[in-house]
């Protein structure tokens, strides 16, 4: 992917990026949760906007550090900020190469914006990004926020914190979830499978502020809702 920023070859490493998506906006509490933390980071964060996502920093109060994609949604690059032009053939989606230039420098915590909105294709391709290779081999905490929600790869074991009430699916990505365990749940899972298609896993409930998830084959997409969704 060619640059066309002098600072672009420079190699930054960051803690929290947050890219925002060319999808809807979807402003809220979990939006709003993960800005905060990002301002809160030791190291600050690094706002990445993928293509025409860059019209969300405005209604959202956040610099643009990078601009990433074809740009063909982009009528011109604020003054500043570092360019990653790719040709409008690439194989790639603008929000997958932003996942990939946060990786190149070093972000341990990623949270996508906008990455919903009306096509449901690209909604579902955005969501499916989480499992991206580079992402996992690194283990980087990778998530989307719209609204109030916030959904995220569960491989091995994840702990969720909310309150007593939150609504949280757990859906098999990419096919069936095996040893799938629970605590802390409403409807509890003891090591059972998870098959990819059936609904089983949707809208479970946690029984206070702190749940957990294990998994021993597979993964699961794990989305949580703030109270009863």
């Amino acid at each position: 992917m060619p640059h066309n920023h002098p600072s672009a070859r420079k190699v930054v490493f960051v803690l929290y990026a947050l890219i925002l998506a060319n999808g809807h906006l979807n402003d809220g509490p979990a939006v709003r949760s993960a800005i905060a933390a990002a301002r809160n980071c030791a190291a600050g964060m690094w706002v990445i906007a993928a293509d025409g996502g860059s019209r969300h920093a405005d209604a959202l109060g956040l610099p643009i550090d990078a601009l990433v994609g074809d740009l063909d949604s982009v009528a011109r690059a604020p003054h500043g900020v570092e360019v990653h032009r790719a040709s409008p053939d690439k194989d790639e989606t603008d929000l997958e190469l932003a996942l990939l230039l946060a990786v190149e420098r070093g972000a341990a915590q990623i949270r996508i914006i906008g990455a919903t909105g009306g096509r449901l294709d690209q909604t579902l391709g955005n969501v499916m990004l989480l499992a991206l290779p580079a992402l996992r081999e690194r283990g980087i905490d990778a998530r989307l926020v719209s609204g109030d929600q916030t959904a995220w790869l569960v491989e091995g074991h994840a702990v969720i914190e909310g309150a007593a009430g939150d609504t949280l699916s757990l859906l098999p990505l990419g096919g069936d979830a095996g040893g799938v365990r629970t605590g802390g749940l409403k409807y509890p899972l003891r090591g059972e499978t998870l098959y990819f298609g059936p609904a089983r896993g949707m809208s479970n409930v946690l029984l206070g502020a702190r749940a957990e998830v294990w998994v021993e084959r597979g993964r699961l997409l794990a989305v949580h809702t703030p109270g009863r969704a």
